[in-house]
């Protein structure tokens, strides 16, 4: 249930009439852990699984990567939808994210809020030296193979999406949410449960870059970062330092990469980076 149908007026010069607008559907996930609540996720219902399991690799919740604790999806509201996930996980499985909680209301950052440094990054550890080269005639393929997955946003135009695409282009999965770090925790979340999250080379996300987007990119181990839209300074920032590749501006057959341009090849000079 990504959308819902809303009666609405629309004023159009000096006429007014009645119609019908579809919007994307936000709704609450409590997350316990282990009898507790831990966080509230705003987020378009729908493979809630998906979106828990990359929270928990993203957050830094969960140590091991390998390990995957079961995921109860608890209790239903009146339409049908979940409204808690309960989850158990083995107190030494627990890492810093987990006592970093921000309580109650989850704004899908990164545990980085605070620090000083942008220097001090001995906290996300070894930086992505991935030799693998992106072909910059593939890119804009990938944000309509992207785009073509778009469902929800298309009746409603309210989604994010973000999709994981190998370094020849095959998408391996493409998730949608009201929330940006929503959409790319699910995917990475569907690319552990799925064991492919080695196979990933690539990320697209639509709307712009903010440098929790980079973070949650880094800590998957995907090399290369593009988005429709700008990159904010703190984004292009840690992307340099942790070794992405981070292009913005993918459209109108344009890109422009702010970080490690090791990584691109130009084989079609009609097809060059702003």
């Amino acid at each position: 249930m990504a959308t819902r149908n809303y009666q609405a007026r629309k004023f159009e010069s000096n006429s007014v009439k009645k119609a019908f607008d579809t919007l994307t559907v936000e709704e609450a996930l409590q997350i316990n852990i282990n009898n507790k609540p831990f966080t509230v996720s705003m987020r378009t219902p729908g493979e809630d699984i998906y979106l828990v399991r990359g929270m928990l690799h993203s957050e830094g919740i969960l140590k091991n990567r390998s390990f995957n604790p079961d995921i109860i999806l608890k209790k239903e509201n009146e339409d049908g939808i979940i409204t808690i996930v309960d989850l158990a996980i083995p107190e030494e499985e627990l890492g810093e994210g987990y006592s970093n909680s921000r309580s109650l209301l989850s704004v899908s950052s990164c545990g980085i809020c605070g620090r000083t440094e942008l220097s001090d990054l001995s906290f996300l550890g070894k930086t992505i030296d991935d030799k693998k080269v992106l072909d910059l005639s593939l890119l804009n393929g990938l944000f309509e193979k992207m785009n073509d997955q778009q469902h929800s946003f298309h009746q409603s135009g309210g989604t994010h999406a973000a999709a994981a695409f190998t370094i020849q282009g095959g998408m391996i999965t493409a998730m949608e949410d009201i929330g940006r770090h929503n959409a790319v925790d699910k995917v990475i979340g569907k690319l552990i449960l799925s064991e492919k999250l080695k196979e990933a080379s690539v990320l697209t996300v639509s709307g712009r870059v903010s440098y929790e987007i980079v973070i949650k990119c880094f800590k998957a181990g995907i090399p290369i970062l593009a988005a429709v839209s700008a990159p904010s300074s703190l984004a292009v920032d840690y992307a340099k330092e942790l070794g992405i590749s981070l292009f913005a501006f993918c459209r109108d057959e344009r890109a422009t990469c702010y970080s490690n341009p090791q990584r691109i090849k130009n084989t079609n000079t009609k097809n060059k980076a702003s």
